[in-house]
């Protein structure tokens, strides 16, 4: 059986990176936003928190929020004909 190499966060320099003049504070309003059910959203990653930031692959792509769990949303997406469910905190989604 072959060992995988790195991590869940490998070859992400410019995925999971901010531009020079976005860096800084986060904004408080994107980080306690709230969703309803059947919202469509993005999945636009904030690299600044890890808690709750889905695996990169998944970056750029659009969902519905299904529900929610504590502070974190379920989100729906269709990955190449599969619907999968991710739990992801607010912070890393954007309104359509």
């Amino acid at each position: 059986m072959v060992k995988r190499i790195g991590t869940a966060r490998r070859k992400t320099r410019q995925k999971l990176s901010k531009p020079l003049r976005s860096k800084g504070k986060l904004s408080l309003r994107q980080y306690f936003q709230e969703f309803v059910d059947d919202e469509k959203v993005v999945l636009k990653a904030e690299p600044a928190v890890q808690d709750g930031m889905y695996h990169p692959r998944f970056h750029g792509k659009h969902g519905i929020i299904k529900g929610s769990q504590g502070e974190c949303y379920f989100v729906e997406i269709n990955d190449q004909g599969k619907t999968k469910n991710l739990l992801v905190h607010p912070v890393h989604l954007k309104k359509i």
